[in-house]
């Protein structure tokens, strides 16, 4: 059935105007570097094959628990950089095979590295510090206390935050949820991290 003129120029109308919407967020999107989710083939058409096979109340707790582990990626990340940083710029470029990195610690590491390598997997990174547990950066700050008591006002604080994020960390990085008391703990521990160097 042919649409009436005036109709027929409206849905024309419409249509240009998608496409001039279309065209002005893909410009927003290059520009700013996000992705807006408007391309939904682009999803991976794997993942929407076999994700919806999961408990809706399993993919409802995923929902919840991504945002801790994304304020625990970026809390993680700082916290490595922050350190490399700090015994670079104490010991130079090659810090990692001064004497102020503990010998066992660079043994884990080592091992760490030879497992992937012989696992056939992409390496996780090139620099080393992204190799160590969370635990093991805290040690890498108390056995440099030299230098990280300038930037710290207390070890035995720094060790307790250090310990409270690592015992947050293990619910997020092995699947398990959150209690809402844990929520707030892990707010309140990332706060008191960036405290600690107030």
């Amino acid at each position: 059935m042919k649409l009436p003129t005036d109709a027929e120029s409206l849905v024309k109308l419409f249509g240009m105007s998608n496409q001039l919407l279309q065209n002005d967020l893909d410009a927003i999107e290059k520009r700013y570097a996000v992705d807006l989710g408007r391309d939904v083939r682009s999803k991976g058409d794997a993942d929407q094959v076999y994700y919806p096979q999961f408990d809706a109340d399993v993919r409802a707790e995923a929902a919840r628990m991504a945002r801790h582990y994304e304020i625990f990626y970026c809390l993680e990340k700082t916290i490595r950089t922050f350190i490399s940083d700090t015994l670079e710029a104490a010991e130079g470029p090659s810090w990692w095979q001064s004497a102020r990195v503990p010998p066992q610690l660079k043994t884990n590491v080592q091992d760490r590295v030879q497992k992937e390598l012989d696992a056939g997997v992409t390496p996780r990174s090139v620099e080393t510090i992204d190799y160590t547990t969370f635990g093991e950066l805290g040690e890498l700050i108390r056995s440099n206390w030299d230098i990280f008591g300038g930037v710290f006002t207390s070890q035995p604080a720094v060790t307790k935050v250090m310990s409270n994020l690592n015992t947050l960390r293990g619910p997020i990085a092995h699947c398990s949820p959150l209690a809402a008391d844990e929520v707030t703990r892990l707010q309140l521990s990332v706060r008191d991290w960036f405290r600690l160097m107030e």
